[in-house]
């Protein structure tokens, strides 16, 4: 049990919240499991005003710690110090474990490399700040302490922190756009993402980079929000798809594509740190290599990909 004497007033959770420098979130839920006491007596709702010279103690949870499996494959390392880690993410490689989860994912993997936080409030985390789909490579970051995974998620929330994504979509965009639009769960298919009327807000930027012969683009995208599926969403609005996006209604006769050929190519973020600006590339994987190298002229590519220039284009985008 630890304790001290508050010595501002005002609601619980903001004080403890002050008093541990932590994320009010985690502090809301110990008071809810009732770890949290004021002059002796459990509280348990986070609306509860103290006042200086009241006796606040709590109570931390022991994390549960998530069981080691075998793990058969290896994840590219793009950036490493003591507090973060930035990877370039496999396609095919679940994120997070879950009941209809079987093989390995990448929380195994980070556990295997000592990778695991925990919360004020019980909860076993693994430092993975932002989403990203199964389907979906490129660059992810994970925080390796509380602080600095607090730090990120700040910075994701006040869009400091960010990533450009590179996909090929099939048929081209009439021009650069915005789609603003609410996503929420498809009423009608539960493994779909759509825009509906009561959603949660949604943007996204899309930029024209390149056409082939045959009417396939290769376009770059910017997230100011991070709902599930968005960019196939927003996509699926404008009546373009990626290419293997079979969910959101990709269909080709020309060939079989074995997955959506969407990349996180590009992340900034400042070092919480050190508080250094820095940006990330994710070097594409075989399989979009290959189209890319197939049917786009390689010098054109590389200019139009080229991460200064990519950044420059959307600097001017709110």
């Amino acid at each position: 049990m630890n304790k001290f004497i508050t010595t501002t007033t005002g609601r619980i959770d903001k004080v403890l919240a002050a008093q541990l420098d932590v994320s009010r979130n985690q502090v809301e839920k110990l008071v809810k499991d009732g770890l949290v006491s004021v002059n002796g007596k459990t509280i348990t709702k986070n609306s509860v005003k103290v006042a200086e010279g009241d006796e606040i103690a709590y109570t931390f949870k022991e994390a549960e710690k998530r069981e080691a499996v075998e793990i058969d494959f290896d994840v590219e390392i793009l950036y490493e110090d003591e507090y973060l880690l930035i990877i370039n993410k496999p396609s095919g490689l679940v994120v997070h474990p879950a009941p209809s989860v079987k093989e390995p994912t990448l929380v195994d993997w980070l556990i295997h490399k000592g990778i695991s936080l925990s919360t004020i409030s019980g909860e076993e985390r693994h430092g993975i700040v932002h989403r990203i789909d199964k389907e979906t490579t490129g660059a992810l970051v994970v925080a390796k302490d509380n602080k600095t995974h607090e730090a990120l998620s700040e910075q994701l929330q006040d869009k400091s922190m960010g990533r450009y994504y590179l996909a090929l979509i099939d048929c081209p965009l009439k021009d650069d756009v915005i789609v603003d639009k609410p996503i929420g769960r498809n009423p009608n298919n539960r493994l779909r993402m759509d825009v509906v009327q009561h959603g949660k807000s949604a943007k996204t930027a899309f930029k024209k980079l390149l056409d082939t012969a045959h009417g396939t683009e290769l376009i770059a995208a910017k997230l100011f929000t991070g709902r599930t599926h968005q960019i196939r969403v927003h996509l699926n609005v404008l009546g373009r798809h990626i290419l293997g996006d079979n969910l959101y209604g990709f269909k080709s006769k020309r060939d079989k594509i074995a997955r959506v050929n969407l990349h996180a190519y590009l992340l900034y973020l400042t070092h919480p740190a050190t508080g250094e600006k820095m940006q990330f590339t994710a070097p594409l994987f075989d399989d979009m290599k290959a189209y890319l190298a197939k049917y786009f002229d390689d010098e054109l590519l590389s200019e139009k990909i080229d991460p200064v220039r990519l950044d420059a284009s959307f600097s001017t985008v709110k």
